[in-house]
Formats: C-alpha cells, sequence, structure tokens
C-alpha cells in the first residue's frame, strides 16, 4: 500500500459520540504502524458516501471507515456510481466503532482498536460480494443502493427505524433487543410476494424476510449462520406470520442462529429477490431505513475488496 493514499472517513457522531473520543486512539495506532493516513469527519447522513467517492476519485486506494454499520454502508455506497465502481483497485477497511457492530461481527475486526487496525494494514485483501437494491425512498422515488453485510424487509426494516430514532447510549445489544421488543409488540404482519430467482416462493402474511450477505445482524442476532460473504450466494430467511408470542418465545433461539429449524421459518438461498406488497413494508439495509418495498435485491459478485 504506498503511503498517502488510504483515508479514514470517521463518523464522530457514532455511538452517541463515543467515536470523536477514540478516534486519536485509533489514528494513533496506524502512526505506530508506520502508517500515514489522511481523515475527514462527517456532518450528516450520506455525506461518508460524498468523501468516500471523493477520496477514491482522488486516487486513495484504501478507504477506512470508521465508526458503525451505518457508516460502513455509506462508505460502500460510495465505492459505486450507479452500476459502475468508482475505482476497482481500491480496497474497504472497517474499524468497528458504532451501536449494532454486526458487520464486525461477520468480517471479524477485532472489538480493541489498536487490534483492528493491525489487522487491517498486516491482511491480505480479499473480494467480497454486496447486494444492489432498487426500491422506493421515503418520498416514493425510485433509489438504488448497495449493501454489505444484511438487507430486511418488514420487522427488521421496522425494528431499524425505531433504534435510530432513540439513543444508543446503553450499546447495540440493548438498543436493538428493545427495539425488536417494542417493534414486535406494535408490529402488523404484512402480506409479501416474495421471489427468488424468478421463482415465487411466497404470497402470505410475512413477518419479515432477511437476505444476508453476512451472518448477523439486529446488534447481535445470529440470523443467518451458513452465510458467506464471498460464495456468489445470498443466504436467505422467511418468516411465515409468526405470532407476537411465537416471536418473543423464539427471540433467544435468534442471537444463537438455531431458529432455523422453526416450523415457520423458510430458509434457502439465491442471487436475486423481489419483494412486492400492498403495504407499507419498510426496508433495513446494513442498520439503515432509507425506503421501503417493492425492492428488488441482487447479488454482485466480488464487487469489493476487504482489507481488514
Amino acid at each position: 500500500m504506498q503511503p498517502g493514499l488510504i483515508a479514514a472517513v470517521v463518523n464522530p457522531a457514532s455511538a452517541n459520540g463515543a467515536t470523536l473520543k477514540r478516534w486519536p486512539e485509533i489514528a494513533s495506532a496506524f502512526a505506530q504502524e508506520g502508517v500515514h493516513i489522511e481523515h475527514s469527519f462527517t456532518e450528516g447522513p450520506g455525506h461518508a458516501t460524498e468523501l468516500a467517492r471523493q477520496y477514491l476519485q482522488g486516487g486513495y486506494n484504501l478507504i477506512v471507515t470508521v465508526g458503525g454499520d451505518g457508516t460502513a454502508n455509506e462508505v460502500v455506497n460510495g465505492f459505486f456510481n450507479g452500476n459502475n465502481p468508482v475505482n476497482g483497485n481500491a480496497a474497504f477497511g472497517y474499524i468497528s466503532t458504532g451501536t449494532g457492530g454486526d458487520l464486525g461481527r461477520t468480517i471479524g475486526t477485532p472489538k480493541d482498536p489498536r487490534s483492528a487496525v493491525r489487522k487491517l494494514i498486516n491482511s491480505t485483501p480479499r473480494f467480497l460480494d454486496v447486494g444492489r437494491v432498487e426500491y422506493l425512498d421515503s418520498n416514493g422515488k425510485d433509489a438504488l443502493r448497495y449493501f454489505i453485510n444484511v438487507a430486511g424487509l418488514g420487522l427488521d426494516g421496522e425494528t431499524v427505524d425505531r433504534v435510530n430514532r432513540t439513543s444508543k447510549a446503553f450499546g447495540g445489544f440493548v438498543s436493538f433487543l428493545w427495539g425488536t421488543v417494542v417493534s414486535v409488540v406494535l408490529y402488523k404482519n404484512k402480506k409479501m410476494e416474495i421471489i427468488v430467482d424468478g421463482k415465487a416462493v411466497c404470497n402470505e402474511p410475512v413477518t419479515t424476510v432477511v437476505v444476508g450477505n453476512g451472518c448477523y445482524f439486529g446488534g447481535g442476532m445470529f440470523a443467518l449462520p451458513h452465510a458467506l460473504m464471498d460464495d456468489g450466494l445470498f443466504d436467505i430467511i422467511i418468516l411465515h406470520d409468526l405470532s407476537k408470542l411465537n416471536l418473543l418465545v423464539s427471540l433467544p433461539r435468534v442471537y444463537k442462529g438455531t431458529h432455523l429449524s422453526h416450523p415457520r421459518i423458510t430458509s434457502l438461498r439465491g442471487k436475486k429477490i423481489e419483494v412486492y406488497s400492498d403495504e407499507q413494508v419498510l426496508l433495513n439495509l446494513d442498520g439503515e431505513q432509507p425506503g421501503r418495498a417493492p425492492a428488488k435485491i441482487e447479488l454482485v459478485p466480488g464487487a469489493i475488496n476487504l482489507k481488514g
């Protein structure tokens, strides 16, 4: 990696402002590894995407996200301009300091910043798949966005929306567990038509459908225990019209990854998932809530180069 061509996109507001306090330690860790790193702080939603794209267009060949899964999602989107990569030779790195930490769990990012920096610098890059999603944004307009870890529609989207509108001062596990329990109590299952690789697999009330490139979501839920990020396939689970009581009773199994044997859960794999509904079905992409169904989710193999 050439000196001077590494940049960090830092979300100072991540983890209720804790990332800003931790940044000097992280910058020092890079310096101790003999690495000069430029950095910019994000100033609001969408800014991380702009910063990452600017760095890539400026010739930087490693963009490091410092923040949570939402910040990582924005940076990943900076690697693409519509359907095209901005710089196919550049790599993506991740230092997890956010609330949920699900991407970090999936790719094995150490929680200790110095260990994370050391692993990032000394690792061999590997190409990962990403997901490309066409959906309706909050204004009802057609939108395109990428994700690297997990997408979901239904209860999943409503939970993320609720968590992101409240304080995360108690950390990822508590924040997402609280958001999930409240959402379960308030949520009404939505009728969805779900098509996987051109085959209709569901047209009935659904609690949620989760599309995994990675394994974890929701602040530590081991939702897709068999998912691999470089195998050219999504792992998909559909929760069919579960009752509120059944959901709450089954929740501990999701954290352990033992829920796939539940009789009301369908588990399958595929490359393209379409979800349609006449109701408002909210979308989750890597812990962000950008819009709603209808959604077309397509796997893009080997689309991003991970270092870390």
